[in-house]
C-alpha cells in the first residue's frame, strides 16, 4: 500500500545571475518532477521584481510517497516577457535532487548550476520542507487604515508578509499578500492557508506580520497571538491601538502519523558473514567477489542502500557484521564492526559501507552459529535509551543482509517480540537462492509473532524482502517493498508500545529533533 503525505516546499534564493541591463534579474521559479523520463511541470512561483535574492511567497505542494523516489528539478528564470512559455525567458540556473532529500533535510541550501553543469554564478538556492499534516486551514482578511505615506509622488503600494518563527530562531517567510497600488486604505483580496503552515499549528505560536510599501524597505512589524474560542478560531492582531479580528471554520481536525519514518530514523546495518555462505574465495559463494567487483551482497547493499540513504540527513550509518571469527584471536563474534573500529562504526553512505566490505573480508573466517538475536538486541539496547528522553527524537530501523539461514530462531523470536514495544523496525534482504521460509515466518505477515515464551508481539516490525525477485527491478520497485510497511510500524508504534506520557510520534517534522546517532555499545 503506498503511503502519501503532502509536503510544501517553500523556496529562496541568493546571489542570482543579473541577466538585466538597466536593472536587476526578475526570477521565478519553476518546480519540475521526472515522470518516465521526462520532466513535467509541477509549478512557479510569483515573479520578484528587481531582485537577486529572492523570497518567494508561493509555496509548492507535493504528495510524498514515501517508498518512491521523486526526483525534483528546481529551476529558475529572468521574466522578460509576458509568455507562459519558458524559452521567451532568460535561465538563471537549477537543481536537481530527490524530495527524499528534501524531506530528510528539512531545510536544503544547495549551489545553482548552468545547463551545461557550471557553476550559475555564486547562485545559491534554499528549500525548506513542512509537512502538512494538520488539516486545518485559516482564512484571513486583511485591510489597512491610515497607513503612512511613503511614496514621494502619490501615496504607498503596500502588500503584507506573514512570517513564522523557525527552529534555528530565523523568521521564514509564509505568505505574501497581492500589492495595493496607489492608497493608504489598502483592503487585501481574503487568503487561506494551512494553519501549520502558518504556525507549526501551533496557535499558541507567535507569528510576525509585516506591513510593507513597495518603494521603501521600512516595516512596519507586529505581533498576532491565535486564541482558541468554541468552535472557531480568532486571530488578534494590536496595531497602533486598533484592534482586528478575523474568523475561520474549524474544518474536521485530525494528525496522523507521518509515514516517512526513515526520514528521521538511526540506520543500521547487519551483514550475515556466517559459513552458510560458502567460502568467499570460491566462486558458488555469495561473498564472492567476481571479476566485475561486485557478488549478491554487494549488489544488496548497493541497492538497498541507495534507497534509504536518500531518508537519512547526514547519512552515516554504524555497519556491523556477524557469524565470523576476527582476528587475531579469531574468536566468534555476533556483532562486529566491519570497519574494525568498535568505538566508531559509522560508513559515510552507501560508498563508506561497500568500502569497509570489501576491505573486511580477506580478513574474516567465516564460522557460524548464524544468531540475529545479538544484533537485534544491540539495536533494541538504543531504541530503549531514546524511550528516556522527552521527545521522541529518534526511530531505529535495522537493515539485516542474510543467505536465510538461521540458527536461534528462538531467541530471535523472543528478542523481536521485546523490540515490537520499542522505536524500532527491522528489514531483511535474503541473498541467493535458498528456501527463505524461515524468514517469512519472521516477517509476521501471514501470523502474529510469538516469543518462546508464549507473548505475542504487539506490533509486526520485521520486512522481509528477497533480493532475487528484485535484481532487476527499477529502484522505484525495490523500494515500495522494502519500505512499504515501515509507515504502518511507526503508526502501530503509538498505540501499543510502552512510551513515556510525554513521547510523540505524531508529527516528527515539527516534534521530533535532528537525528542524533546511537553511539556504539
Amino acid at each position: 500500500m503506498s503511503s502519501t503525505n503532502t509536503m510544501e516546499l517553500s523556496v529562496s534564493c541568493t546571489s542570482l545571475l543579473d541577466r538585466d541591463v538597466a536593472s536587476k534579474s526578475d526570477p521565478f521559479c519553476v518546480l519540475f518532477q521526472e515522470v518516465d523520463s521526462n520532466w513535467v511541470e509541477l509549478g512557479r512561483t510569483e515573479t520578484a521584481v528587481n531582485n537577486l535574492n529572492p523570497v518567494f511567497g508561493d509555496k509548492f505542494q507535493v504528495d510524498y510517497h514515501f517508498e518512491e523516489v521523486q526526483k525534483l528539478k528546481f529551476a529558475l528564470f529572468d521574466e522578460d516577457k509576458c509568455s507562459s512559455q519558458l524559452y521567451e525567458h532568460d535561465f538563471l540556473g537549477e537543481f536537481v535532487c530527490t524530495l527524499g532529500v528534501i524531506v530528510s533535510n528539512k531545510k536544503l541550501h544547495r549551489p545553482l548550476t548552468l545547463a551545461n553543469g557550471k557553476p550559475a554564478g555564486k547562485g545559491a538556492i534554499t528549500i525548506t520542507a513542512q509537512e502538512l499534516s494538520d488539516n486545518r486551514i485559516i482564512t484571513l482578511s486583511m485591510c489597512g487604515r491610515k497607513l503612512d505615506k511613503k511614496d514621494f509622488f502619490g501615496k504607498s503600494d503596500p502588500y503584507l508578509e506573514f512570517h513564522k518563527q523557525g527552529e534555528d530562531g530565523k523568521w521564514m517567510l509564509v505568505h505574501r499578500t497581492e500589492v495595493i497600488k496607489n492608497t493608504l486604505d489598502p483592503v487585501w483580496k481574503p487568503f487561506t492557508v494551512p494553519l501549520i503552515s502558518l504556525c507549526n499549528g501551533d496557535v499558541d505560536r507567535n507569528i510576525k506580520v509585516g506591513f510593507i510599501a513597495v518603494t521603501t524597505t521600512d516595516k512596519a512589524h507586529i505581533v498576532v497571538m491565535f486564541v482558541y474560542i468554541s468552535d472557531t478560531w480568532t486571530c488578534n492582531i494590536n496595531v497602533n491601538g486598533q484592534i482586528v479580528i478575523s474568523k475561520y471554520i474549524n474544518t474536521a481536525y485530525y494528525l496522523y502519523v507521518l509515514a516517512c519514518v526513515c526520514a528521521f530514523a538511526s540506520h543500521q546495518v547487519g551483514i550475515d558473514f556466517t559459513a552458510s555462505n560458502g567460502n568467499p574465495r570460491e566462486p558458488s559463494s555469495l561473498h564472492y567477489i567476481n571479476p566485475l567487483g561486485s557478488n549478491e551482497y554487494l549488489s544488496a547493499i548497493w541497492a538497498v542502500g541507495q534507497i534509504i540513504q536518500d531518508y537519512d540527513s547526514d547519512k552515516m550509518f554504524p555497519a556491523l557484521g556477524f557469524g565470523a571469527q576476527l582476528p587475531p584471536d579469531w574468536k566468534v563474534s555476533h556483532e562486529f564492526a566491519i570497519n574494525f573500529d568498535p568505538t566508531n562504526p559509522f560508513c559515510a553512505g552507501v560508498e563508506g559501507i561497500v568500502q569497509a566490505y570489501s576491505t573486511c573480508l580477506p580478513h574474516l573466517r567465516f564460522y557460524g552459529p548464524t544468531n540475529f538475536a545479538p544484533i537485534i538486541n544491540h539495536v533494541a539496547r538504543f531504541a530503549s535509551q531514546a524511550l528516556q528522553q522527552d521527545t521522541a527524537a529518534q526511530y531505529f530501523t535495522l537493515l539485516i543482509i542474510t543467505d536465510g539461514v538461521i540458527s536461534d530462531m528462538d531467541e530471535t523470536r523472543h528478542a523481536i517480540v521485546q523490540a515490537a514495544k520499542l522505536p524500532m523496525s527491522i528489514i531483511i534482504i535474503g541473498v541467493g537462492n535458498a528456501d527463505f521460509a524461515a524468514m517469512e515466518f519472521l516477517d509476521g505477515d501471514s501470523s502474529v509473532l510469538r516469543s518462546y515464551t508464549g507473548e505475542e508481539a504487539v506490533r509486526d516490525i520485521v520486512q522481509f524482502v528477497p533480493f532475487r525477485d528484485f535484481r532487476n527491478a527499477p529502484k522505484e520497485t525495490l523500494a515500495k517493498s522494502v519500505l512499504a510497511e515501515l509507515p504502518q510500524q511507526l503508526e502501530a508504534l503509538g498505540s501499543h508500545c510502552m512510551l513515556p506520557k510525554s513521547t510523540v510520534y505524531k508529527n516528527p517534522l515539527t516534534n521530533l529533533k535532528d537525528k542524533a546517532h546511537a553511539s556504539f555499545l
